[in-house]
C-alpha cells in the first residue's frame, strides 16, 4: 500500500515539475512590458471590452490595438559591452544620419561641429532609451518645440527636445538627445542631474515613434553607416579609446 502512494507521489511530482518547466520556458520568451505601459495598455484592453459590447468587429480591432500597445512599451534584457571609451547606441532603430553638427546650445559643448550619430525609432522598435556610456550625467536640458517628423535633419532643431551631457571618468562630455517627432507627443526622463549612470542602463523614453542624436568628442570616428540598424545598450556607434583594448559585458 505504501509503494503505492509513494509512486503515484512520485508521478504527481514529476507531472507538477513538468509543469513548471513548460511555465518557466514560456516566462523565457516574454519580452517585460515597461512600467510605463501598463496605464495604456489597460486603457486599450478596456476600450477594447465596451467594443465588443458594442459590435464585435470593433473589439477584434481594439485586441490589436492593445497587442501592439504591449509590443511598444516592451522592454527586453539587453547585454552591454564594458569598456572605457566604447559608446553604445542609446535606442533601437535605423542609423538615419551621420554627419558633423554643431550640438544644441543648452548642452554646454561648444559651437564648434561635432560628429552627431543620428537614430530614428519607428512606431514598430522598442523606445527605452538606454545611456551610450558610463559616467555623471552633468546636465538635463528641456526644451519645448515642434512635432515635424523627426527623420528630417532639421528636427535636431525645430522639434521638442531633452537633452542629457554626460561626464566619463576621463572628462571627456558625451552629448545625447531625446526628439519627438511626428507622432511623438511625450518625453520621458527616468534620471536626474548628478546621477552616476552606467552604460546600456535606462535613461528614458519617448512616446510614440522619434529619434536620438548622439555627440561625439570632436575627432572621434563613429564605427556605424546610414542605413544600418542598432540596437540600444549594445550596437558598439563608436570607440574613443584604441579598439584593440579587452571588453568585457554586463545583462541588464
Amino acid at each position: 500500500m505504501s509503494s503505492g502512494v509513494g509512486l503515484a507521489t512520485q508521478e504527481h511530482g514529476a507531472v507538477r515539475k513538468t509543469r513548471m518547466s513548460i511555465i518557466n520556458s514560456i516566462r523565457s520568451q516574454l519580452v517585460p512590458i515597461h512600467p510605463q505601459g501598463y496605464p495604456f495598455i489597460g486603457t486599450f484592453a478596456l476600450a477594447s471590452l465596451v467594443l465588443f459590447w458594442l459590435w464585435s468587429p470593433l473589439g477584434w480591432i481594439g485586441t490589436v490595438v492593445t497587442l501592439w500597445c504591449a509590443y511598444f512599451f516592451r522592454d527586453p534584457p539587453r547585454v552591454t559591452p564594458l569598456r572605457d571609451g566604447l559608446v553604445v547606441s542609446p535606442a533601437d532603430g535605423r542609423v538615419s544620419r551621420v554627419t558633423d553638427v554643431i550640438p544644441p546650445p543648452e548642452m554646454g559643448l561648444g559651437d564648434r561641429p561635432l560628429p552627431r550619430v543620428s537614430i530614428f525609432m519607428s512606431v514598430f522598435n522598442c523606445h527605452v532609451n538606454r545611456s551610450p556610456v558610463g559616467g555623471r550625467i552633468e546636465k538635463i536640458a528641456y526644451r519645448a518645440g515642434k512635432f515635424v517628423n523627426a527623420d528630417l535633419d532639421k528636427a535636431s532643431e525645430d522639434n521638442e527636445r531633452n537633452c542629457f551631457t554626460i561626464v566619463l571618468p576621463s572628462g571627456v562630455r558625451i552629448g545625447v538627445v531625446q526628439i519627438a517627432g511626428l507622432i511623438a507627443r511625450r518625453i520621458v526622463t527616468f534620471v536626474r542631474e548628478g546621477t552616476t549612470i552606467g552604460a546600456g542602463e535606462r535613461i528614458g523614453l519617448i512616446r510614440f515613434g522619434s529619434r536620438l542624436d548622439v555627440y561625439l568628442p570632436e575627432g572621434v570616428r563613429p564605427l556605424v553607416a546610414e542605413g544600418q540598424t542598432a540596437l540600444a545598450g549594445e550596437t558598439v556607434i563608436a570607440d574613443i579609446r584604441s579598439p584593440d583594448s579587452a571588453r568585457s559585458f554586463r545583462g541588464g
